[in-house]
């Protein structure tokens, strides 16, 4: 190792886990430490390559937003300072700036700082990327975590294939039993991007009426929507399993049928297909499952398309409302026959082992 990195990405799980192959990257000839947000940890945790996960809740990330103050600074001004880091790579989405954490990174002594800004950086930036001039901003979140990566001096070794990845999933015999199922994940982030509940509970009975052995899961908070979905038709992990048991429980399953949401990326990081009930909110070309095969459902030309909206601002929310759960079932065993769509690929820049 000839540094140590801090690497950036203050938002969600899913996110963190989209920065995955930057980690990589950088972990070459780095060791990695990542600073996330309090949703984005348990992810970073689970990402080959990285050593330590620094916790801290951005006030221009999180919704809602803490207070900015001198008090609540002063941990991660302290962390920073002590961190003994030769660089810090700032990983961001289209619509995130590095700018305000770049001032805190350089008041705490990091002295070489890259990331992607629309904006003037001035002393901010030692490696500054122009979005839609130095890289185009439609392409997958993955590619856009490696161009910044890249132009701080990390490429991936050409033995690495540039997928997302976790670390090795523990076996989730004693949750999901023997034999073959489908795992349905019916809660999202946000309602804009949900699936009605009614349309799980049906997909639920459909999947099973044909067969197939099906898995609900859920965080502690959707308990509840899991139960009635579930019924009595399926094993019921709602609020039973963390992040690391989840990708477990999702290794495991034939196909995954989530939202536009963490577990979405988990499956995607160990290698199993997704039906992808995708709300157009924000981009499918961002920010679909990425390097596996995909079945993407939703109208992504509705009203709402691109306008980032966490409540649907449609009445009756016909972008996902709209796909049917007999439509689902056929995305399932289209995936499980193994003629779904190829998703997403990885970016052929490599260097060598």
């Amino acid at each position: 190792m000839v540094g140590r990195a801090l690497v950036v990405r203050l938002d969600s799980a899913g996110d963190v886990l989209l920065a995955g192959p930057a980690v990589r990257a950088i972990a070459r000839t780095c060791e990695v430490v990542m600073l996330c947000g309090p949703q984005g940890a348990p992810a970073a945790r689970i990402l080959p390559g990285v050593s330590e996960v620094f916790v801290w809740e951005c006030p221009w990330i999180a919704a809602p937003a803490p207070e900015v103050s001198s008090p609540a600074l002063a941990p991660l001004m302290g962390f920073l300072r002590g961190g003994n880091f030769t660089e810090c790579v700032v990983l961001t989405s289209f619509h995130q700036s590095p700018l305000p954490l770049a001032l805190l990174l350089r008041l705490a002594g990091i002295s070489r700082i890259t990331g992607a800004s629309v904006d003037y950086a001035g002393s901010l930036l030692d490696v500054r990327l122009k979005p839609g001039e130095d890289f185009p901003e439609d392409q997958p979140e993955p590619h856009r975590a490696l161009a910044i990566a890249r132009a701080a001096g990390h490429a991936l070794p050409g033995n690495d294939p540039g997928t997302l990845a976790v670390l090795p999933p523990p076996p989730a015999t004693e949750l999901v039993g023997y034999g073959p199922y489908v795992v349905v994940h019916p809660g999202a982030s946000v309602p804009a991007r949900a699936w009605p509940p009614g349309h799980h509970a049906d997909l639920v009975q459909r999947l099973a009426a044909a067969g197939h052995r099906v898995v609900v899961t859920g965080g502690p908070s959707e308990k509840a929507l899991t139960a009635a979905v579930a019924g009595d038709r399926a094993v019921d992990l709602g609020g039973q399993t963390d992040l690391g048991t989840l990708s477990g429980v999702l290794a495991g399953a034939g196909v995954v049928v989530t939202g536009n949401t963490g577990p979405a990326h988990l499956a995607a990081a160990v290698g199993t297909p997704v039906v992808s009930l995708f709300s157009p909110v924000v981009p499918a070309e961002r920010w679909a499952p990425y390097g596996v095969p995909v079945e993407l459902l939703g109208d992504q030309d509705a009203a709402c398309r691109g306008t980032r909206a966490r409540d649907c601002p449609v009445p009756g929310h016909p972008c996902l409302s709209s796909v049917t759960p007999q439509q689902v079932v056929a995305a399932v065993d289209r995936l499980l026959a193994g003629n779904g769509s190829p998703g997403q690929q990885a970016p052929l820049e490599r260097t060598a082992p």
